[in-house]
């Protein structure tokens, strides 16, 4: 799996698990919906501000989303 794919799994499982839609997170994190809709297909990788924004709008300490990022990598984590 690429640290892209991963990074779309874990935003897309923190997001669903908030209960907000891709257009609610974009809005709280100052993102198109489109753009998280990408992210999440693994199709862009967000910049470490981007990423920061995005954790701050969930909730959730970037250190964690990427600590679970990497376990998907090494295929640790579902």
């Amino acid at each position: 799996m690429t640290i892209e794919e991963a990074v779309g799994q874990e935003l897309r499982l923190c997001r669903t698990k908030k209960g907000l839609s891709q257009e609610n997170l974009g809005f709280e994190a100052s993102l198109h919906r489109t753009y998280i809709s990408l992210i999440e297909r693994g199709l862009k990788s967000p910049t470490i501000n981007t990423v920061v924004r995005i954790c701050e709008a969930l909730e959730i300490s970037p250190d964690v989303f990427l600590k679970h990022v990497m376990q998907r990598v090494a295929g640790k984590r579902k």
